[in-house]
């Protein structure tokens, strides 16, 4: 039986190749820790999955959802962007709800791209951001994130026969693996290059609300004394540390965000996001998803509605759960030996490898997760500027992560 080519470029994927990684382990009679997947162990909120199974018995929900029947949520979409980075938002014309923001980015290129076009993406970055370019038979220019550069791309150097080819970028910050986040400047740069040479800037933002209220040096110990610094003692908010592209390209002239309340809401099984940004850019994602999919079912919505627009204590728990996690975590790395920056947002330590594994991530992983149980993803498999690095997902309980980490001290001993 013949496949399309295009198959080829989608056979290498992080996740699925720990999966295999993490069966041998289990066969093997190992006791599991995963912390290789960024899927959070929290639950979505009491009055998020009140308002979904509510909509179970109304049977105005159980048929297909078209797109005027998503103006609740479009509206509520467009008033939690507004309050958050008073940017104006028309839920007409300006946003577009999602299956997750995954299905947003690989969908998009299918919309911008023709083939032999290139997108410039983070190097390393998320996997799916690849996946889209290499459906829409586009090419990609790997734009280095490198520690030296504080994890941001170096726009200056991109070549110019690449630049005539290219029709899109693709940012995504608070970033996933490496934990960084740009500042507004640098967004506003971006903004000016992608308007100089007529490119359409992506920014996938699914990290929007997991930033830490400290701003601890990312040299520091999670143990320091000084280590707790507020924001609001420099007089920092949350809002401009992790700020939206929108917020550097108010009229919209040539950007799009993705944002998903997977990670804010905890409700990544629900696949439910949206779309926002530049009314024409938002009509030809539109235009693809109209030939993919309907919408999500109404109660999912309802739910998405309930906490867009309800009370958000529930993140600022999950932030504070994170928060701890990530201290834990940090300080029994750096008991064993293995010093690690403090990371700033999301959910993960970026982790740089010590010899003999700073070559060879995945063999590092591969050989940890079949001795110990633990999983953690290699930094090789987010692009070749991730090698030398480890991902860790802080995705169980302090005591657990803390097993993991005595663990992979025995791992080294042996």
């Amino acid at each position: 039986m013949q496949f399309a080519n295009r198959l080829e470029c989608l056979k290498a994927n992080v996740f699925a190749d720990m999966d295999r990684a993490k069966a041998r382990a289990i066969l093997a009679g190992r006791d599991a820790i995963d912390l290789s997947l960024g899927s959070a162990d929290l639950s979505a909120e009491a009055h998020v999955t009140e308002a979904i199974a509510q909509s179970l018995h109304d049977p105005k929900t159980h048929g297909y959802l078209l797109f005027h029947g998503t103006q609740n949520f479009r509206q509520a979409a467009a008033r939690w962007y507004e309050q958050k980075f008073g940017i104006a938002v028309d839920p007409q014309t300006e946003v577009l709800p999602l299956i997750g923001s995954q299905e947003g980015t690989a969908h998009l290129p299918l919309a911008i791209l023709n083939p032999g076009d290139f997108a410039l993406l983070l190097d390393p970055g998320y996997p799916s951001h690849a996946g889209g370019v290499y459906l829409a038979s586009g090419q990609i220019y790997p734009m280095p994130l490198l520690a030296e550069n504080n994890f941001l791309p170096v726009l200056a150097d991109i070549p110019a026969p690449v630049l005539a080819q290219a029709r899109m970028m693709v940012l995504s910050y608070p970033h996933n693996p490496t934990t960084a986040i740009a500042p507004l400047s640098f967004f506003r740069e971006a903004v000016a290059f992608c308007q100089q040479h007529d490119l359409v800037l992506v920014h996938d933002f699914p990290y929007v609300d997991l930033v830490f209220e400290d701003l601890g040096s990312r040299e520091q110990g999670a143990g320091s004394s000084n280590f707790r610094i507020r924001n609001s003692e420099f007089g920092i908010p949350n809002s401009l540390l992790a700020p939206s592209i929108l917020q550097a390209d108010p009229e919209k002239s040539v950007s799009i965000e993705f944002f998903t309340l997977s990670k804010s809401y905890n409700m990544g099984g629900f696949r439910i996001g949206y779309a926002i940004g530049n009314s024409q850019l938002i009509a030809a994602l539109r235009q693809v998803k109209a030939a993919v999919d309907f919408n999500q079912y109404r109660g999912i919505l309802n739910g998405a509605i309930a906490a867009l627009s309800g009370d958000q204590t529930g993140v600022q728990r999950m932030v504070e759960t994170f928060r701890q996690r990530r201290d834990r975590f940090a300080s029994a790395l750096h008991r064993i030996g293995w010093q690690v920056s403090i990371p700033q947002a999301t959910m993960y330590i970026w982790a740089k490898l010590p010899a003999p594994w700073d070559r060879d991530s995945v063999s590092f992983c591969t050989q940890l997760v079949e001795a110990t149980g633990v999983a953690v993803s290699p930094g090789a498999g987010f692009g070749k500027s991730g090698e030398g690095y480890v991902r860790f997902a802080l995705v169980q309980s302090p005591d657990v992560l803390e097993t993991a980490v005595d663990r992979i001290a025995q791992f080294w001993k042996d």
